[in-house]
């Protein structure tokens, strides 16, 4: 695996952890990430209070499906890694077509979530979130490093998922 596939999956894990924490009561530091990811958006998007309240629940929905769709295709890439050699060719082509279907899925909820956005912004502002999602990804890429970077030699990470 790459560097960027490792770090790509472990934003994915981070997302994943962020949403199951989300669902069952969050830990001190998934709330300073939370807390982070919605101040940044706010502030760059420059919400006005309607906007937030009708945003937030369009994106963490679009958030939570999103992460369901990449572990799941995660779920398949690794039953590849794992059973690669007993696999038959019906089944591997079943697996490359669970793949692709995930992709389609994960399209499609991207679509979805543009009609929405449309409805809630101007077009300023949509194309605006775009820059905004993708700045906020490279911030939490850059954070996820420099925490990597921290970790002296010998000394055992102690969240190794992020």
């Amino acid at each position: 695996m790459t560097g960027k596939m490792k770090i790509l999956s472990s934003i994915i894990i981070f997302f994943a952890l962020l949403s199951a924490s989300a669902a069952q009561g969050q830990n001190p530091r998934f709330e300073r990430i939370d807390a982070f990811r919605i101040g940044f958006f706010t502030k760059r998007l420059n919400l006005s209070p309607k906007e937030a309240e009708m945003f937030w629940p369009v994106y963490n929905d679009y958030q939570d499906k999103k992460t369901r769709i990449q572990l799941d295709r995660r779920a398949i890439i690794r039953d590849f890694n794992q059973n690669e050699a007993s696999m038959s060719d019906r089944e591997l082509a079943t697996l490359s077509d669970k793949l692709v279907d995930g992709m389609v899925r994960e399209s499609a909820l991207s679509v979805e979530l543009h009609k929405k956005l449309k409805e809630i912004f101007p077009p300023a502002k949509v194309i605006r979130f775009y820059q905004v999602e993708n700045l906020y990804k490279a911030q939490l890429l850059n954070e996820l490093q420099s925490g990597r970077r921290q970790v002296q030699p010998g000394i055992e990470d102690p969240d190794p998922g992020l």
